[in-house]
């Protein structure tokens, strides 16, 4: 008897090891995070409640995706896609990678639905102004004024067969740093969902994509940012999930001369700063990529042409932060923004 116990008894520490062994990646699921220092920008990614074995294998080649678009499309690499352009302007198309090609066709896109105001041709311009570098300045009135007869995306030709683009001018420039960002967040989590990873927060310098659910049936909870605070304070949050958080404002980099700020999201049409009532705005969407150029396409068409474009999108949502702290939003977000700071005013 004692002999058949021992048996089962061993039998039944075998099965318990075998379990524990098939389903041992159920017991050591956690949160994991990495930072990265590409894009000219601060990024931090955090996925949650998945296997540590996999965390640094996902997290690296997360780091590998990001490092491979800022090598592509940033206008400081010496053998960007972009550079490329730019060095070739007013000579002749030059071949680039599809993903280049997929990002400046977007951007051309959203040039047309604003009818300029989102431009990256906008780069000699933004060159000169030099905000949020060692060298800004306020640049003199007929610098500008000779910088901007380069400033004209209808300028910029496209192969599609080819996969190829043309500056037709000498001296022009393109500058995808508003809206790269954007792809790059679509591009992970697109790498993300093939890796079963059903959680994660994707914050690429502010530019936000929330995949998935905090827990079940509990939604990931986005501050906003309070646009006249240098602290990163919000003034209340949203609940999301899958949904790009993207915030263009007059808070993230500027220049102050004799007393006046000025930011550095640029008019295409001026050369100076855009002038308006706008301090920031917010653009929820299913993609990061859309998120990135309609934030800063809102903010340079102002609250009343940002709504009607907004409000004239599917799965596009809006908040709208006003320099005399009134708070507007798109209609299907009423009632779902979170508002704490009470020196804000929900206007609907």
């Amino acid at each position: 008897m004692n002999k058949k116990k021992s048996t089962f008894l061993i039998i039944a520490i075998i099965a318990i090891c075998f379990f524990i062994y098939i389903f041992r990646g159920n017991f050591n699921k956690g949160d994991y995070s990495q930072t990265y220092y590409d894009l000219n920008t601060v990024s931090n990614i955090t996925l949650y409640n998945v296997k540590e074995s996999d965390s640094k294998e996902i997290l690296d080649e997360c780091g590998k995706i990001l490092l491979d678009i800022d090598n592509t499309m940033s206008k400081t690499r010496d053998y960007s896609d972009v550079t490329k352009i730019n060095q070739n302007a007013g000579k002749g198309y030059v071949n680039i990678s599809d993903k280049t090609f997929e990002v400046i066709k977007t951007a051309l896109h959203f040039s047309d639905i604003s009818d300029g105001v989102f431009d990256i041709s906008i780069g000699p311009v933004v060159d000169l102004w030099g905000i949020g570098t060692d060298n800004a300045r306020v640049p003199d009135k007929n610098e500008i004024k000779d910088k901007l007869s380069l400033v004209n995306y209808k300028d910029i030709s496209i192969d599609e067969k080819n996969n190829s683009v043309k500056l037709n001018k000498k001296g022009m420039e393109i500058d995808l740093g508003g809206i790269a960002k954007g792809y790059a967040a679509d591009q992970i989590v697109k790498y993300l969902k093939s890796k079963d990873v059903e959680s994660a927060i994707i914050n690429l310098g502010g530019n936000v994509f929330i995949l998935g659910e905090k827990e079940k049936n509990t939604p990931f909870k986005v501050g906003i940012q309070d646009p006249t605070s240098e602290d990163g304070s919000s003034i209340g949050n949203i609940s999301v999930s899958n949904k790009s958080v993207v915030t263009s404002g007059i808070y993230e980099r500027y220049l102050e001369k004799d007393g006046i700020i000025y930011h550095h999201m640029i008019d295409p049409s001026t050369g100076y700063p855009f002038e308006n009532n706008l301090s920031s705005v917010t653009i929820i969407s299913s993609s990061s990529i859309v998120g990135d150029g309609l934030s800063t396409t809102t903010f340079g068409l102002g609250l009343q042409k940002g709504m009607k474009l907004i409000e004239s999108l599917d799965n596009t949502d809006a908040i709208f932060i006003t320099k005399d702290k009134k708070v507007y939003t798109t209609s299907n977000l009423k009632g779902k923004l979170n508002l704490k700071n009470e020196s804000f005013k929900l206007m609907n």
